[in-house]
This record gives structure tokens, sequence and C-alpha cells, in this order.
């Protein structure tokens, strides 16, 4: 095994500010005493084979240098090989240093948006867990969820925030846009949504949100009772209900209080499977804010842990 942390730093994260950003954090590391090997992405998906040929060559402590989407990346190459190899996932410790423009991930965990802070963490090897959630979809392809999923309006929500972010838009307000965009183009799908073998919708719904965490959206909670290691992915539907009515719910979102609102149903379950019932609702699914997919799909709860630097899990030494 190798000891030290295997670094992927995403040059796209951040505005491409990611490289130039870690290269000031490199120094601190070395003044640790931390052993590192720094990987840089090349294209997207390249964090993902890095991560996985890493994971084969015996590296167990990876950190993902971005946002969301580099953990998602990091997090799949890693569990991909765990699939193949048949390794435990428990052998592995993950984390990020937040250069990314959405850090929905890290909330859970305590970490705080600067990439210098986690370097104690790292250290100081603090760290919490978090289960396993794998997605199966029909064309027998597999994908793995660090922090939620979704389709209908959640999936549309990240599609348009990740072309304006192909576009070279970024700000803290371009989730809130894409939001209120959506909500006015919004279109109904009608799906059959079933939770440990029980059936807990079928009709006409806006959206479908799953969460092994509680934050989406650069700080919204779709599902705010989540939580990363208790065995359970959260979910929420959004029914068709007059959109005018969807809207005054709008600041449940941010207050998290939405799985009060009267217009949503909200469970918890290990095995869950949303099946489209026509043609025109083969909606896509997005992953950690990755378009992956479409529908049907199966989330699984697979029973299995990894480890993950948590700020959390330093406070209560």
């Amino acid at each position: 095994m190798n000891d030290g942390w295997f670094i992927i730093a995403n040059t796209h994260a951040g505005s491409s500010k990611t490289i130039s950003l870690w290269e000031r954090a490199q120094g601190a590391l070395d003044r640790r005493g931390i052993a590192y090997r720094l990987a840089r992405t090349e294209y997207k998906g390249h964090a993902k084979a890095l991560a996985r040929d890493a994971a084969a060559s015996g590296w167990r402590k990876l950190l993902a240098v971005g946002g969301d989407g580099s953990i998602h990346e990091v997090l799949g190459g890693v569990l991909d090989w765990c699939a193949e190899s048949g390794t435990d996932p428990a052998e592995f410790t993950l984390g990020v240093a937040p250069i990314g423009s959405g850090n929905d991930w890290i909330r859970s965990f305590g970490i705080p948006g600067d990439a210098f802070k986690v370097i104690p963490l790292m250290g100081a090897e603090a760290t919490g867990r978090e289960d396993v959630v794998r997605l199966d979809f029909a064309d027998g392809s597999q994908r793995w969820m660090a922090n939620g999923a979704g389709t209908g309006f959640d999936a549309h929500v990240c599609e348009r925030v990740n072309l304006q972010k192909e576009s070279g838009h970024r700000s803290k307000l371009i989730y809130l846009k894409a939001l209120l965009h959506t909500i006015f183009h919004i279109r109904a799908i009608r799906v059959r949504v079933t939770g440990d073998g029980e059936e807990r919708f079928c009709g006409d719904c806006y959206s479908i949100a799953v969460g092994n965490g509680k934050y989406s959206g650069g700080g919204m909670r779709q599902v705010p009772l989540a939580e990363p290691d208790d065995g359970w992915v959260d979910v929420m539907v959004v029914p068709r209900a007059r959109l005018s009515k969807l809207v005054q719910e709008l600041p449940r979102l941010f207050s998290g209080t939405v799985h009060l609102s009267p217009l949503v149903i909200s469970f918890r379950c290990r095995e869950l499977r949303i099946e489209p019932l026509d043609g025109a609702s083969h909606d896509i699914v997005e992953i950690d804010g990755e378009i992956e997919g479409r529908l049907p799909v199966s989330v699984n709860v697979d029973g299995r842990q990894l480890n993950v630097l948590s700020a959390n899990a330093q406070a209560r030494r």
C-alpha cells in the first residue's frame, strides 16, 4: 500500500483557478510533513480514471481538489475498482479541498469552504463515514452517488447549471437562476416510485430528489433530514400542482422545512425504484450534479461504508 495522499486536482474547477490556488497550499502540506502525490486532470472524466488507477496501485487516501463534480468522479473511480476487485470500500478515505463552484457535499461533514483549512484535517486524519449508494440503469451501467441524485425538475436544473458553467458563467446565484428558469419551463413526468418494495407514488410529478446528504444547489435542502451514514437515502417527490402554489413553497428549500410541505411526499428507504409510465417520461437523471443516464433507475444503499474527511469528527475529539 502507498502511504500518503493521492491528490487529484480538477483543472477546470473554480473558473480554472484550481491549480494556482492549490499550488499555494502545497507548502502547508510540506510543512506538516504530509506525504502526497499530485495528479492533474486533462479532460472531463479524467478524475474518475485517475482515482481508479490510484486505487488499483495501492493508494487508499484520495483527495479531490475541486467541487461536487470532482468528488463524484473520484468516488466513482474508487468504487468501480472496489466492484471489480472485491476490495472493501472501508479501506479508503476520501476528501475534498473545495475550490469548485458547487460545494454541497462538504457541508454534511462540516468542511469549511477553504482548501487551506482542509490540510489540518488531512494531518489529523479526522474522518467520518459515508454509506455506499449505487445507481443501476436499464442499459446495465452502474454509477455511485456521493451526495444526491434526481430526475425531472431536479435534473433539468443541474443540466442548465452545467450549460451555464460551460459557457463561462459562474456565480453564487447560478443555481438560484437555474431554479427559477426551470420552474417556469417545467414539464411533468409520469412515473411509479417504489421504496423498499412499497409503492410510494404513481402518477404525474415535477421532480424527484434523492439524498445521501441534505444539501444541494448551493445550500438548498431538498431532503433536510438526510444523513450520509445512517443506512438510508431520503427521497422527496413533488407531485403535479399549481405553479403558483409551488412558487410559494420555494423558501422551504432554504429553511430546511420542505419535508413539511403539504405539496410534497417525503420518505426514506434503502432500495428505491423510479420507473417511467409512458414514452415521454424517460427523463434524464442527475447524480451529484452530473447528467448520468435516463429513467428507469434503481438506487440502492448496499450496506457498506467508506471513510471521509470530516471536521465534525475532529470537533468531537
